[in-house]
Parts: C-alpha cells; structure tokens; sequence
C-alpha cells in the first residue's frame, strides 16, 4: 500500500468530520462531493448554498447528502459571535467587528473546529494561508506544550534509493518561520515527529540539519542547531533526535558512523528540520523535480486541533488529500 492509499485507509476508518469553508469555490464543490463518494470523511461546506449547488451542477457532481451552512443563517452565529469577541476583547475587538468576522467562512469554519462541532477544516484555495494561519492562531491556538506553528512535507521518492534506509521523509520547516530561533527550531522538531508518526506510520528519527556536523565548523548558525537540539530533548527525553548533522551524515549510514559516532539518527534519519526556511523551500523544491518525488503539503501542524492550509494554486485532488491527512491527524 502507498503512501496516499495509506492516508486514505486511515481516514475512511477514522470517520471524522471535515468542514470545506470556501464552498463557492468549484474546486472545493468538485473535492467534497470526492471526499463524501470515498468516505473518507463527513463533510460540511460553507458559503452560498444557491451558488454551490450551481456549481456541483456544472460539473455534474452529486452533493445531495451534504450538508451546507451559511455562516449569518445558522443558528450557531450569534454564540460564535460572542465567543469570538470575548477571546479578542482585550485586543479592541467589539461585538458589531466580532460579527463582521463571523460572516467570513474561514473563521466560522475554524470556530466549529474551537467547539468539537467538525473535527478538523481544509482551506486555502481562495484565502492567502496568512488569513488561514490568522484564524487557526486566534480561535484554536497552539497545541499544549508547542508555541511554534510550523508547516512540513511528507516527501515520498519514486523507488529506494542505494545506501538510505527510508523511502518516505517529513520536511519542516519549509513554508512558515522564515529564520526561526532555537525554541522554535526546537518546537519544529517535536511537532513534525509527532506528525510523521500519525502520517507515514514510523518511528520519528529526527536530524537537525547543518552545514556542520558535530563541530566540524564553527558559526552562530551552528550554536542555534546545537540549541535547539538540546531543547527538543528537554521537552521529550525520548524522542530520537540528534544535531547538528550535514545532510549525509543525516541519510547515509557509512557516512554518519563516520562523522558522528555513537550517534542514534546519522545515517538513519526520516525526519530532516532544516535551520531556516530558505533551506528547507530549496530542499524540497529540488528534491520534487530531481529526484521526481511526490511533495504532500504544506502541512500546518503544532496548532491544537487540525486547520490545514491550500496553495491557491491547488486543484480538487489537493483538497481531497488535505481532507483526508486532517481526518488522520484528528485521531489525536
């Protein structure tokens, strides 16, 4: 079983719930009416019921058992209203502003995620992912423990490869922190080992990435790997992670037993935390079209309750995965 048939297993046995806030999108339309055939999850989309239905029409699609919400019509408004104003009061927020948001599906959507009516929401094909950040960090917030919202890939190459043990790999941070410092570095870490272990099924074994191993070079770039490292085992003795580490002393094992000896991660590495985003953007980036491996992301994680971001250049299949990867890490 790959990774996708995988994912999609898990989520048609988890039997969660998934709410699609840009429902007026046809993207969206075309992906729930998928997600709903596949039972993958319950879905409920959010917009214009008059609109999506002509939507679904004009793609020939059947959404006849979903269930569709206008955000100012439900009977939930009101009390998300309130709710959302007393969490944003001491910030200047009043009632008749706290409305205005309301009306907006994106943080509607997320407020039923706050109160455990959906367990989980997928947007981004219409909203930048900075209002989407913006409403998971004001409504649910960070999960316990984690201060950092991050973002990962799950990296899948197309066959093994001579000399590395793992065939699938989490990348982070590769979409939100620009340079983080070394307690965010550190919450990076703990974050994509618990999101590599819910997704691809394995043990995390993490690598704090470089261009160092071991004091094999002196910077303050270095110092800030080395930092966070000792911070993420502080924060879980048992988690397997260990920095600072090159690249191939990260993956190929004759060359970590040779740069890092008594090491339990160099040369075993599937987790790999890059030291700031432009690494970790490249690295993907180039590792997708050389190596032709399949990119699953960005993945939002060390936020409370799942609320995944889109490119806005996604299509309907994009949409669909996202779904099903939010049902899977619901599951807790």
């Amino acid at each position: 079983m790959n990774f996708v048939e995988s994912i999609r297993e898990k989520a048609k046995q988890a039997g969660k719930s998934i709410v699609l806030p840009e429902g007026n999108d046809p993207r969206t339309v075309q992906a729930a009416a998928t997600i709903q055939s596949k039972g993958l999850a319950n879905v409920i989309m959010l917009g214009d019921e008059k609109t999506i239905n002509q939507h679904a029409e004009g793609l020939g699609v059947d959404i006849s058992g979903l269930k569709i919400i206008t955000p100012e019509n439900d009977p939930n408004f009101d009390k998300f209203t309130d709710l959302y104003y007393q969490k944003r009061q001491a910030k200047g927020m009043t009632r008749e502003k706290s409305r205005e948001v309301m009306k907006n599906s994106l943080f509607f959507g997320t407020m039923m995620v706050h109160q455990g009516m959906v367990d989980g929401s997928v947007a981004g094909a219409v909203n930048t992912t900075g209002n989407v950040l913006k409403a998971a960090l004001q409504i649910v917030g960070t999960a316990p423990g984690i201060k950092t919202v991050s973002s990962c890939l799950i990296i899948v190459l197309p066959q093994k490869i001579k000399d590395i043990d793992s065939q699938i790999f989490t990348f982070a941070d590769c979409g939100v922190l620009p340079n983080p410092n070394a307690e965010q570095l550190a919450n990076v870490a703990i974050s994509t080992a618990k999101t590599h272990q819910a997704l691809v099924g394995e043990d995390p074994i993490v690598a704090m990435l470089s261009f160092s191993t071991k004091g094999s070079a002196k910077h303050e770039d270095v110092d800030k790997v080395i930092e966070a490292t000792r911070i993420a085992r502080e924060i879980d003795p048992n988690l397997k992670i260990d920095g600072e580490l090159q690249g191939d002393s990260a993956l190929i094992s004759s060359i970590g037993s040779r740069k890092a000896p008594g090491s339990q991660v160099a040369g075993k590495a599937n987790v790999l935390v890059f030291p700031d985003l432009d690494s970790g953007n490249i690295s993907y980036k180039l590792v997708q079209r050389l190596a032709r491996a399949d990119a699953f992301g960005p993945i939002l994680q060390g936020l409370s309750k799942p609320c995944h971001d889109l490119s806005r250049g996604c299509n309907a299949e994009d949409i669909v995965m996202t779904a099903a990867i939010a049902a899977v890490q619901a599951l807790g």
